[in-house]
């Protein structure tokens, strides 16, 4: 097959285990992001397969209408970024893995360490450092404060955790049957969403983004947190009603953000990365090598299942009629 992989920002994929799948295929590989319509339109006129790396581009029926080769769409995970009933119209196969029971360990990972760079003050230390300063201010620490998990999912579940291990008190605020599961695992909930966003210290966001929730984090939620609490965003940023974050950060409540998701990605000039009191991060929490191997092996395994003639992980099964 024709196979286009889009949005291969170091040219990775090349370098990994699983690319020896793709082998005695024509693969072409683009490393910078284009989101221009007629850029994408000539870049993929030929393509067959098209792997997505997430969410970077953006596939919509004005695009799609334009890709009369085009067959498969192979990625991993959620898909708000693809089109699927224009794909089905226009008999292209969406297939992508949902991992059930597998948590991106690489975003709990970096999500624990957004926290202790913003509790400590990390990058703001080293920046003085560097610039000659010998100490700038005092951190805080962890243990004995209240880590708050909005969303108890796979990620979220493993924060929790994490929390757990550095003695935080832990509370979970979630839907109902997230949070029965919660309180099976041990961990306390919280009486309502106002006394969660007030109790804690740390307030960490593992929510999927679909229509029930965006912008479910609300200006009033965030006017409720400590003048001292941290919140952490690497979920998506549509979760938080738009522009709330940065006027809260601006009034002193919360006092603190750690985020790595952003309403338009590549992120520039956005006033959050223009603030003392944020630290950023370019959406890498799922960017490891052993993150990346067990996504593409799946994406690949599932080109194989299509040329197969025996696709799997559809999510738009009504094409294959």
């Amino acid at each position: 097959m024709k196979i286009t992989i889009l949005d291969d920002y170091f040219d990775t994929l090349r370098t990994l285990p699983c690319f020896e799948k793709l082998k005695g295929h024509h693969v072409d590989v683009w490393n910078d992001h284009v989101q221009e319509i007629d850029a994408l339109a000539e870049r993929l006129k030929d393509t067959e397969a098209l792997v997505l790396i997430r969410e970077r581009t953006q596939i919509r029926a004005p695009l799609l209408d334009r890709l009369s080769n085009l067959k498969l769409i192979s990625q991993r995970s959620v898909y708000p970024h693809i089109d699927v009933d224009a794909c089905t119209r226009r008999g292209v196969i969406v297939s992508s893995s949902q991992h059930p029971g597998t948590p991106s360990y690489a975003a709990a990972e970096l999500t624990w360490g957004l926290i202790l760079a913003a509790m400590r003050r990390i990058p703001q230390q080293m920046a003085a450092l560097k610039a000659g300063t010998w100490q700038t201010d005092v951190g805080s620490t962890l243990r004995e404060k209240t880590l708050g998990i909005y969303g108890y999912g796979r990620i979220g579940r493993a924060v929790a955790g994490y929390g757990k291990a550095f003695g935080m008190n832990v509370i979970i605020w979630a839907r109902e049957p997230s949070l029965v599961q919660a309180q099976s695992d041990g961990y306390a909930v919280a009486p309502n969403k106002k006394e969660f966003f007030e109790q804690c210290d740390v307030l960490s966001l593992h929510l999927r983004l679909v229509p029930a929730t965006r912008g479910i984090v609300t200006a009033a939620d965030l006017a409720r947190m400590k003048p001292s609490a941290l919140i952490v965003n690497t979920s998506r940023a549509p979760l938080i009603e738009p522009g709330a974050l940065v006027d809260a950060l601006k009034a002193g409540r919360p006092g603190m953000a750690a985020v790595d998701v952003y309403e338009q990605e590549p992120a520039r000039d956005h006033p959050l990365l223009e603030m003392e009191n944020v630290i950023c991060t370019p959406h890498i929490g799922y960017v490891t090598r052993e993150e990346y191997e067990l996504q593409f092996a799946e994406i690949f395994d599932q080109i194989a299942a299509y040329c197969l003639g025996n696709p799997i992980n559809v999510v738009n099964p009504e094409v294959l009629t």
